[in-house]
């Protein structure tokens, strides 16, 4: 049976005894239902993976000490940063969960002039919290113990114009070349993907002037969240650790 993982927010050292937070917890004692003497996997963010047995099991409280320490080998050498153009419903939830699955680094949340998603102070800082609580649970699901980070949501055209020495992309259907095409110097990619309805005229011409290279993923149309998926695959077939 795989050893559950289990995210800890909290610094985790060797030979301490800690109690999870209520959720974590919830998920041992009630969901799984495991009890003293079993052991868990913690990871906190730094990149390790912390063995730990079970002292004590409840419904709603669990105290483990921490046995061991070991580097987790799951990031891929390819560093992703990926801006996406706010999608309805739980397709963004989708988008996230997949691309930190995929290998993703950092995620930007844009809004654009198609964007279909109104989201402003309050509720704009909880979506992005519940979008930081997807990363986290994708990471437990896929192994991965660095956690990509959700940053705040901005517009379209302050994220293209950040200095970065990543390559740009841009998927576009008229496009010369697919990703196979592309030369990568730095391990450094920043990815765009649009809204439902594709990408204005006028923003086009605006990451055209921002270096943005456009790529070509293949004859289809894909949904946003569809395209978003398909890209980081290539990228991690091309320039990562998959295949």
């Amino acid at each position: 049976m795989r050893v559950p993982r289990v995210y800890h927010s909290g610094n985790v050292v060797i030979g301490q005894q800690l109690q999870l937070d209520e959720e974590a917890a919830a998920h041992i004692g009630r969901v799984l239902r495991m009890s003293t003497g079993e052991e868990i996997c913690l990871f906190n963010g730094d990149g390790k993976d912390y063995l730990a047995q079970i002292q004590q099991a409840d419904k709603k409280s669990v105290t483990v000490t921490i046995l061991s320490a070991q580097a987790n080998a799951t990031e891929s050498p390819l560093q992703i940063h990926l801006g996406q153009v706010i999608s309805r419903g739980d397709r963004m939830d989708f988008t996230l969960q997949k691309s930190v699955e995929l290998g993703v680094n950092i995620i930007t949340p844009l809004f654009s002039e198609r964007c279909g998603v109104k989201l402003t102070g309050e509720r704009l800082e909880k979506k992005i919290q519940q979008w930081q609580k997807i990363v986290i649970s994708a990471c437990e699901q896929c192994g991965r113990s660095e956690i990509p980070l959700v940053r705040a949501a901005m517009e379209l055209t302050d994220w293209c114009a950040e200095n970065d020495d990543a390559l740009k992309l841009n998927l576009h259907p008229r496009a010369s070349h697919g990703i196979n095409g592309l030369t990568l110097l730095n391990h450094k990619i920043r990815l765009l993907i649009g809204p439902e309805g594709g990408l204005s005229a006028q923003e086009i011409a605006m990451t055209e002037q921002q270096n943005f290279t456009e790529v070509l993923l293949g004859p289809r149309v894909l949904r946003t969240e569809t395209a978003a998926m398909t890209a980081i695959t290539a990228l991690q077939l091309r320039f990562g650790d998959l295949g």
